[in-house]
């Protein structure tokens, strides 16, 4: 088929206007000129999907519309051939859609089945979405006004900017004497006026974001200026292809160390074999090592069970067994491995297991000695220099030989992940620094001089042909740079987000089809944050993104509900029941028209590269991605502009969470219950019990003080909480005693670690049983308390002012537990990490921080302060994204 027919018009020129009718499609509502904005249901209850019948398609097989150009895909594209009458093709599509209204019946539709590639989803239960979803769904409709609040906001705010920025450009236009300036500064917003001056020049040491190891903050304008000038050469975006350099310079100089290769493998005691048919069988060093990968992980069940990890595995491991000689018996017999069932690699697990358990036990000082022994082994490795300055390496070390595992239900788990050799290691480093020296009687694949890359070495895995990169830490200043620029890029896109929209609304109804679905695609894109798709050019385990979704992805219920469900980024499952606008239903109804069918794409007329290059129309490197990040920044600016956080820093950080929830679940950053979550719920719960069973005792104490105290303050306030028993009350204090008894052992070994250390005798094991005498009092006084059922005050002098002032800090530790426990339920089904770490600006973070008086490290981890140390130092809370 010609490239000329994907020009080719849904209804053909004819030399009059056609007036289009409006038709209804069920009962889907016509849009009067605005495109709403998608509504995620995935918090209502899941029900069985019944895909609409393309019986409209199918009334159209010899239309225009079925006039397709063919084009690769990711696996086999489906390619459309030219029908051989075109008698319809002046039909308008109105026309046509109203002859297949006719013929639709969605009540007796068959579910559409979702597969990939003829392996089939399972379908998605409601225990394996979400649970007890049911009281979320108030939110689910609240948020979905407050969402188009927002985006109209968004439009008006965009609209505001050009306008200001178009009034700057003319005032600026006068004294220049018909010379036109920095034409750049509207297409890159990370430039400043000062740019200009060291445009050319190499990056140098003053030239980051935040300066590293300063005494002093350096000045809010004066970090501004220098993340400018990192961002004019700064054009690399780590998760992306460091070999695609973008023409810039990252480095002049750079020297590091090279890699840490894994320890090579230490082959089992002889009396330790894997056992086949009950036979204990000799293998190959390189086949025992595989062996030993699955039997040391036997109590990892949800690998070592899975009847595809398992195939994996045993098809690799009778390869290796075919390479190194098999195996054998005792007698020096041959063993044919042929069925997995008859494997036992119980007797390697034990045995690792064991070693597990004797590290687990080392004393602590030797922990330190071992742990002390290995920092100064990877010292070297450590820091690189960059530019003349000192810099942390991020992942220095090879990847060790294991099974790989993949996330979600790929389909290569359990796979060998072969021993990386350095022939297959390529070195990226300053033609005048030395090169670092293979280990012996090795050579290193290549040795490049790539001043566009900002990786350090780079090899091959053998799984799904992935390049492994060598990169700085996340607190480095080219990371640093990174992120500022992808944040900043954002922050650009707000000027341009009401043109687009308009765009896309408009060309809806495009009657080229590949116009209709570049603008369905950016709609998805926007509203509902999907991925674009081939973002990282790999062929990685069937996975798809918005323009590579299939005909089975993609089930479509009347009037405008639509149903994704394919393997997304990392092979994790993407499960979302969503309402669309109808004008975008329609679409994608027309979009899987006969003939297609599994396996074909919806968007068969775009591709991710086209996609890109149209929105890169409206802003220089504007792509898919940064949809994400400027969703989720905007969402929470809106959000935080409207806060009033009150009360304690507990309520304040509640409402901080609830702000980025909020993100989270309109942004679609959302995930599966995790499987540990009822277990953590259970723990605070009993945390939250046993505080109040100590705010039960302190009670107790102050009538042991002063028995009148109860016709004073009432017997209720003295009673026990009705969930609280004697049976759990025993518990409680068996564990409060081994906690005790844990407590004073640590100490002890702290003080013999420190004593030693210090050339002093250790203390003997008499002293710690003095110290235990401890647990036995307490123990006494909880059997005495269980039989009177009286509690007697304890502490030096009590009063029961005392008791009181201590009942009223329990009450508020209470408190804070509960508002973390609430916190924790409420953010089970949504990802706030993915949104706070990878898409909220974090500068955000840091003016709510200061606005309201929280300490950051109650928003930010240690790492993630390091990685996020630019945007500490550089905004106060007035900044706005």
């Amino acid at each position: 088929m010609s490239s000329s027919e994907d020009d080719t018009p849904l209804v053909k020129a004819n030399g009059r206007s056609t007036v289009t009718p409006n038709v209804t499609m069920g009962d889907a509502t016509e849009t009067n000129g605005d495109v709403n904005p998608g509504i995620s249901n995935r918090f209502g209850p899941v029900q069985k999907d019944n895909d609409v019948q393309m019986t409209d398609a199918e009334a159209q097989d010899n239309g225009a519309l079925s006039k397709r150009k063919a084009r690769t895909s990711v696996g086999q594209r489906k390619s459309y051939a030219e029908p051989e009458s075109s008698e319809e093709d002046d039909q308008p599509l109105s026309k046509r859609r109203r002859t297949s209204v006719k013929h639709e019946d969605p009540e007796t539709d068959e579910d559409v089945p979702l597969a990939l590639n003829g392996r089939k989803l399972p379908k998605a239960a409601e225990t394996s979405i979400i649970e007890e979803s049911d009281s979320d769904v108030p939110i689910e409709r609240k948020l979905a006004s407050q969402k188009k609040r927002i985006q109209q906001k968004a439009e008006k705010d965009a609209q505001a900017s050009r306008k200001q920025e178009s009034a700057k450009a003319a005032a600026n236009k006068k004294p220049t004497n018909g010379i036109k300036k920095e034409p750049a500064n509207d297409k890159k917003p990370v430039k400043r006026a000062s740019t200009a001056k060291v445009k050319t020049e190499p990056k140098s040491a003053q030239s980051t974001p935040v300066k590293k190891g300063s005494a002093k903050a350096t000045p809010v304008k004066k970090e501004e200026s220098e993340e400018a000038e990192e961002a004019e050469e700064e054009e690399y975006r780590w998760w992306e292809d460091p070999t695609k350099g973008d023409g810039t310079i990252k480095w002049t100089t750079l020297e590091h160390n090279g890699v840490v290769f894994p320890p090579p493998y230490e082959p089992l005691p002889k009396d330790v074999k894997m056992k086949y048919d009950g036979v204990p069988v000799n293998l190959h060093p390189d086949a025992e090592e595989v062996a030993g990968f699955f039997g040391s992980m036997l109590n990892a069940t949800q690998h070592v069970e899975n009847p595809t990890f398992q195939k994996n595995f045993f098809m690799d491991f009778k390869d290796i067994l075919k390479k190194t000689g098999g195996a054998t018996d005792s007698k020096g017999n041959k063993v044919d491995i042929k069925d997995f069932s008859k494997c036992d690699f119980q007797p390697i697990f034990a045995y690792y297991d064991m070693k597990r358990l004797e590290k687990k036990n080392l004393p602590p000082a030797e922990k330190k000695r071992l742990k002390a022994e290995k920092d100064a082994e990877e010292a070297p490795y450590m820091y690189c220099m960059w530019d003349g300055r000192k810099q942390k390496v991020g992942n220095f070390r090879v990847e060790p030989p294991s099974l790989f595992r993949g996330r979600g239900e790929h389909p290569k788990t359990g796979r060998v992940k072969s021993r990386v050799q350095p022939e297959q290691i390529t070195i990226n480093i300053g033609k005048d620094a030395p090169v670092p020296p293979p280990p012996e009687g090795h050579r290193w694949k290549e040795v490049k001089h790539d001043q566009e890359g900002t990786w350090l070495a780079m090899w091959q895995e053998n799984i799904n042909g992935n390049y492994k990169y060598v990169m700085l830490a996340a607190n480095s200043d080219v990371k640093g740079q990174s992120d500022y620029k992808k944040f900043e890029k954002a922050r650009e896109l707000k000027k341009h987000i009401d043109k687009i929209r308009k765009d896309y609304k408009k060309n809806m109804k495009n009657e080229l089809m590949v116009e209709r679905q570049k603008a369905t695609a950016v709609y998805l894109i926007d509203q509902f944050a999907l991925r674009a798709g081939n973002e990282k050019g790999e062929d990685e385990a069937e996975t798809v993104g918005c323009c590579s979704l299939k005909y089975e992805n993609v089930t479509l219920k009347p009037p405008n509900k639509v149903v994704f469900d394919f393997l997304g980024k990392d092979s994790i499952r993407f499960y979302d029941e969503v309402e669309v606008d109808a004008q975008v239903f329609k679409n994608l109804k027309i979009f899987k028209k006969s003939p297609k069918k599994e396996g074909d794409e919806i968007f068969d007329r775009l591709t991710t590269s086209a996609l890109n290059k149209h929105l890169s129309n409206y802003m220089q490197g504007l792509t898919a991605k940064v949809f994400r990040t400027y969703n989720a920044s905007h969402t929470m600016s809106t959000l935080l502009k409207d806060m009033k956080a009150t009360g304690t820093i507990a309520e304040k950080v509640k409402a901080y969470n609830d702000a980025n929830r909020q993100v989270a679940i309109l942004c679609n950053h959302k995930r599966t219950v995790t499987a540990s979550h009822a277990n953590q719920m259970e723990k605070m719960g009993e945390r939250i019990k046993g505080l109040r069973y100590q705010r039960w005792r302190l009670k107790q104490q102050m009538l042991d003080l002063e028995p009148n105290l109860k016709k004073k303050k009432g017997a209720k306030f003295f009673e026990m909480d009705e969930d609280i028993d004697m049976e759990w009350i025993k518990e409680h204090q068996a564990f409060l005693l081994e906690e005790q008894r844990q407590k004073i052992q640590k100490k002890f070994d702290k003080d013999n670690e420190k004593l030693a250390a210090e050339g002093e005798k250790e203390m003997k094991a008499k002293e710690l049983e003095n110290r235990l005498e401890v647990v036995k009092d307490m123990e006494k006084k909880f059997n005495k308390e269980n039989k009177t059922g009286k509690v007697e005050a304890e502490g030096k002098g009590p009063t029961v002012e005392k008791l009181e002032n201590a009942i009223q800090k329990l009450e508020q530790r209470i408190e804070t537990m509960e508002l973390q426990a609430q916190d924790k339920e409420d953010n089970k089904e949504v990802a706030l990490g993915t949104s706070k770490i990878n898409y909220i600006d974090p500068r955000l973070t840091v003016v709510f921080s200061k606005k309201f008086n929280v300490p950051i490290e109650k928003f930010f981890s240690k790492s993630l302060r390091e990685k996020f140390e630019w945007a500490i130092k550089s905004v106060e809370q007035d900044w706005e994204f």
